[in-house]
């Protein structure tokens, strides 16, 4: 199946996460912080990244750290990005998938916490099946 890394500090959030996506098949990778995820980008290519928006030390560090994705040399820029998150319950901003857009927010899907797994894995599959990036293995 696919390479998914998670990038969430929410530790149990992430577990679980992870739990789902390996039943289904897939490797998958956690990262806690930014400079650990992007590290990892640098060293395997995921074909799918699963990012939180706000982390401790930056709220909005999730938003940054695909903008600065899509800014990589190679094929790890197009590698697909869901923003799953629960920015809106933190801050009453609203971000919706209407939202996504090139300059802020330049991820394929968006998805609020706390997220139905069966609806978190239909959207993984769309992306990755939609993905010119996915290796399946």
């Amino acid at each position: 199946m696919a390479y998914i890394m998670i990038v969430d500090d929410d530790d149990d959030f992430s577990f679980a996460t992870a739990t789902v996506l390996e039943e289904a098949g897939h490797e998958v990778r956690v990262e806690s912080n930014i400079p650990g995820a992007e590290s990892s980008l640098k060293t395997k290519q995921p074909d799918l990244v699963i990012l939180d928006a706000m982390f401790p030390e930056n709220s909005s560090a999730g938003f940054e750290l695909a903008r600065k994705i899509r800014q990589f040399d190679g094929a790890v820029k197009h590698v697909p990005i869901l923003m799953l998150t629960a920015v809106n319950s933190k801050f009453p901003l609203g971000f919706c998938d209407k939202d996504i857009d090139d300059a802020y927010m330049p991820v394929e899907d968006f998805l609020e916490k706390p997220v139905d797994f069966d609806i978190l894995k239909n959207r993984v599959a769309t992306l990755l099946k939609n993905s010119s990036t996915c290796i399946l293995k």
